[in-house]
C-alpha cells in the first residue's frame, strides 16, 4: 500500500508562484508514474502533469502549458514536484498527486487509471 502526501498549497496573488510536493510512502521496488491532478469548486477532477516512471517522459495539460513544471528529487520518484508559475484564479483549486503503473500516455491522463491518492493541498489564487 502506497501512502502519498501533499504540501505546498496556499493563497498567492495572480501572476505568483507556488512549489507543491508529494511524498510517497514506503519506497517502492519498481518506481511509479506519478500525476498531479486538481478539482476546483464544482468541477470534475481534472488532469495537471505526469511524470513517467523513469523521469524521461513530462506530460502537461494544455492549460498549464509553459506555466507549471513536474519533477523528481529522486530516481524512485519517491518524492515529486510541482512548480506552478505565472499563476491564474482560474489554476485555484485542490490538487492531489497519484501514482500509477499505467504507461500510456493517453491512459495516464485518466484519473481511473491510478491506484493511490494523496489527501489534496488547496491553491488559491487571489487577489
Amino acid at each position: 500500500q502506497v501512502q502519498l502526501a501533499e504540501s505546498g498549497g496556499g493563497l498567492v496573488q495572480p501572476g505568483g508562484s507556488l512549489r507543491l510536493s508529494c511524498e510517497a510512502s514506503p519506497e517502492s521496488f519498481d518506481p511509479y508514474t506519478m500525476g498531479w491532478f486538481r478539482q476546483a469548486p464544482g468541477k470534475e477532477r481534472e488532469f495537471v502533469s505526469t511524470i513517467s516512471s523513469d523521469g524521461r517522459y513530462l506530460y502537461y495539460a494544455d492549460s498549464v502549458k509553459g506555466r507549471f513544471t513536474i519533477s523528481s528529487a529522486n530516481t524512485k520518484n519517491t518524492v515529486i514536484y510541482l512548480q506552478m508559475n505565472i499563476l491564474k484564479p482560474e489554476d485555484t483549486a485542490v490538487y492531489y498527486c497519484a501514482a500509477t503503473r499505467t504507461q500510456s500516455r493517453t491512459a495516464q491522463r485518466r484519473e481511473s487509471n491510478y491506484e493511490y491518492w494523496g489527501q489534496g493541498t488547496q491553491v488559491t489564487v487571489s487577489s
